[in-house]
């Protein structure tokens, strides 16, 4: 089952409280993050990473995906 997080349309440190939140929670889960700022995404993958998780990222214009999950 994957959790999505929709951190569109805000500014950091936003989306990555809501991200080191979703990872603490996800178990065995995945997360999808939503986000619009090339800022943002740089950060959620840090973060992610930096909580041992694999980071998979694609992006569309403005807009990125990034799917999170333990490895």
């Amino acid at each position: 089952m994957m959790k999505l997080i929709d951190a569109r349309g805000l500014s950091c440190p936003q989306p990555v409280i809501m991200v080191r939140k979703g990872i603490a929670a996800m178990g065995s889960d995945k997360l999808e993050v939503l986000l619009d700022s090339v800022t943002a995404k740089a950060n959620v993958i840090r973060a992610a990473e930096f909580e041992g998780c694999k980071v998979l990222v694609s992006g569309r214009g403005d807009e990125f995906s990034i799917i999170i999950e333990r490895e």
